[in-house]
Formats: C-alpha cells, structure tokens, sequence
C-alpha cells in the first residue's frame, strides 16, 4: 500500500514535470517567433529618428542638408553611423549638418541598432529628385574621371574601397560635400581614411563651377 502511495506522487510528480517542460517550452518558441517579427517593428521605431531630416521614406530634405539616403548600401549607412557616433565625423564646428547628424547617431545605444536601422534604409526604394543647381555636364564627364577610380563609371559605389554610390544623390548635398571636402571641414580627422582620400581627389575642382559642373555629369548617371 505504501509503495502504490509513492509510485502515485512519482507518477503525478513526473507527468507535472512534462506540463511545466512543454510549458517553457511553448513559451521559448513564442519567445523566438515574438523576436523575429519584431526585427521590422524595431527597425521601424529607430528609423522615426531619422525621419525629421530625412523624412519618412528617406527621400532627404535639401533645405536642411540632409541627403535622400533611401537605397543607399547598409555597409555605407552603418560605417556613417559608426563615424558619428565615435566623433570621426561631425565634430567640426564649420560642419552644421554634421553636428547636428551626430547626437543622432548617438541616440542609437548599440550596435545592433545601427545595423537594424542602416539594413532598413537599404531596403527603402530609391528616391531621387532633378537638380536646380545647373553646371555643364559635359565640362564635368572629363573632370569625373578622377571620382570614378573610387566610385565607378557608373557612380555606383565600391564598398571595397569604402566609395558609397553616388549616383541619384542630391545635387545640393554632392556639391555641399566636396565643399567640405575642398576646405576641410570634413575629412580633416586622421581617422577618417576616406575622408583624406576625398580631400585630395577634390584638389582637380578649382572653384564651385567645376564642383557644379561634376555634380551635373553625375546627375545624368543612374543610380
């Protein structure tokens, strides 16, 4: 009698350890499939930081210097992110855009979230807008030829040699760049290699014409 009263507790002992372990793990599945769909969701949620400057569709907003980075490659999008938060872009007081861009960067805690948030950019369609800027294109096709080393014929970008695509971008924020370039207000950091490449591929361009006059030849090239 006293043995059929132990294998009772042992048989309902064991049957409420497989309802507790079905339990946990229902629950972890539920865990795993919560965690996957709510990728899109966080994605969403870091980007609305964006979406002041940049808007809601990543389409820029020229008025305040911020690019149409919609379609842009989530390697060039996280690597900005990454100079911005470390201060290697954006610490320049001459640098209004890029000043204003950094606590931005820096709402970002970690780096996962500057992943998620730059694979979402990428996966926005591209949104290109016509220049008001003028230039000669075809005075700025020979002047290109020093760009498309790094960025390509086509103005594609060359994640190899760390050149984003350029074809498609804003007018404005392309000449607004090699400004910066040009005076050093951006690529004057040590540790910003590309930077420094870019001020001295900006030396060809004598004077704001000729910046025009390049930005206008890669307004005819598509992204």
């Amino acid at each position: 009698m006293q043995f059929s009263k132990f294998a009772l507790r042992f048989a309902r002992h064991r049957v409420a350890g497989w309802i507790l372990l079905t339990l946990i793990l229902a629950l972890g599945l539920s865990g795993c499939q919560a965690g996957s769909a709510s990728v899109p969701t966080r994605a969403g949620e870091l980007f609305k930081t964006c979406v002041p400057c940049h808007g809601q569709q990543g389409e820029g907003r020229p008025d305040l210097g911020a690019p149409n980075i919609a379609g842009m490659s989530a390697w060039y999008i996280e690597t900005q992110l990454q100079d911005f938060r470390s201060g290697t872009r954006g610490m320049d007081f001459n640098d209004k855009e890029g000043m204003r861009m950094r606590p931005m960067a820096l709402s970002l805690p970690f780096d996962a979230d500057v992943k998620t948030v730059a694979e979402y950019v990428a996966s926005l369609p591209a949104v290109t807008h016509p220049s008001t800027l003028g230039g000669d294109a075809q005075a700025g096709q020979a002047l290109y030829a020093v760009c498309s080393a790094c960025h390509g014929p086509a103005g594609a970008g060359n994640e190899a040699v760390k050149a984003p695509r350029i074809a498609g971008v804003d007018a404005s924020y392309l000449v607004l760049q090699l400004e910066k370039f040009k005076s050093g207000v951006r690529g004057g950091n040590p540790s910003d290699v590309q930077g420094l490449l870019m001020r001295t591929a900006t030396a060809p361009l004598s004077d704001e014409k000729a910046m025009r006059d390049v930005v206008a030849y890669i307004g005819t090239l598509k992204p």
